[in-house]
């Protein structure tokens, strides 16, 4: 019988992932020589190469790729059976891996983590933020526990959870202020920011211009919400934001803020996370506490 361990596997999981034998070994919390000593000895198990090395570069194998789904696939019954018994426990405790998309953690992340751990004291968030694509492959692979992204995913192997619905609003220049509010069509011809391609909310924002296979004439972009409407302060163009983001995001920069005629670009946020996680029911918990605070919040926005 092959003594392979879990720690083996995980080393090989997170080189395969990062595709960096430095940041594989900063991930799992070892040294890069101790990392390949590892992974060089799960190949001698296995006698078969993981691993194709360059003198500056290194692929992973057709037997190596064949190897980490079946790898992931056991890594994360692994987390399963830790998992078990944490829903056994009332309430949750223990570290949350919790992934949330670039255009929702700023604005949301501060008052979820203080309302989860106020509610679950022995909780410990580690969030992570990147884009949908990105979370979506870490809980497919059980680098995640669970995530917030805009709906829907479309992934079987995941369950998603409504939390809100937000409406798109227009951010232009502060000396458009009382212009009349352009329609989708009228966008199109107009300089548009957008977030970088990889981002949800480019892709939905385009949709609403109905521009997923004509861009929009002098189309320009940006790294983040916060760059794109200094931009527009600058006097470069227009941009959509979220709704959520409009306290924070519009306080330093000379912009004027308009809802958009109906029918209006919104998006959908839920929460997402694997089928087969034990503590389904404990993040169902944790989806009302997020969706209570989100509503909080708007509440709050609303009236300010």
């Amino acid at each position: 019988m092959i003594d392979i361990t879990i720690k083996q596997l995980r080393y090989f999981e997170s080189l395969a992932r990062h595709r960096h034998f430095g940041n594989a070994a900063d991930d799992c919390g070892i040294s890069q020589p101790a990392l390949s000593v590892q992974v060089k000895a799960l190949e001698d198990m296995l006698a078969m190469p993981l691993v194709e090395r360059g003198p500056k570069h290194f692929h992973i194998t057709s037997f190596g790729e064949t190897f980490l789904v079946r790898a992931r696939e056991v890594l994360q019954a692994v987390e399963e059976l830790g998992d078990l018994a944490r829903a056994s426990h009332q309430p949750l405790f223990g570290h949350l891996r919790l992934g949330i998309i670039p255009t929702v953690a700023p604005y949301y992340l501060p008052h979820l983590i203080k309302c989860l751990t106020r509610d679950f004291p022995g909780l410990d968030v580690r969030p992570r933020e990147a884009v949908t694509q990105k979370l979506i492959e870490g809980l497919v692979g059980g680098n995640l526990d669970v995530a917030i992204v805009a709906l829907p995913v479309s992934e079987p192997a995941l369950h998603e959870e409504l939390l809100f619905e937000e409406e798109f609003v227009l951010v232009r220049s502060v000396e458009d202020q009382g212009k009349a509010v352009p329609n989708a069509h009228l966008l199109r011809e107009m300089r548009l920011l957008l977030l970088e391609e990889g981002h949800c909310f480019r892709d939905q924002a385009l949709s609403f211009c109905n521009a997923s296979s004509v861009l929009p004439r002098d189309l320009m972009e940006g790294s983040s919400l916060s760059t794109l409407v200094q931009m527009v302060g600058a006097g470069i163009g227009v941009t959509l934001i979220p709704e959520m983001a409009v306290p924070i995001e519009t306080r330093s920069a000379p912009v004027s803020v308009v809802r958009l005629p109906a029918p209006r670009p919104s998006r959908t946020i839920g929460m997402v996370w694997r089928n087969t996680n034990p503590l389904a029911r404990q993040l169902k918990d944790i989806a009302r506490i997020i969706r209570e605070t989100c509503q909080n919040a708007q509440d709050t926005n609303s009236q300010t």
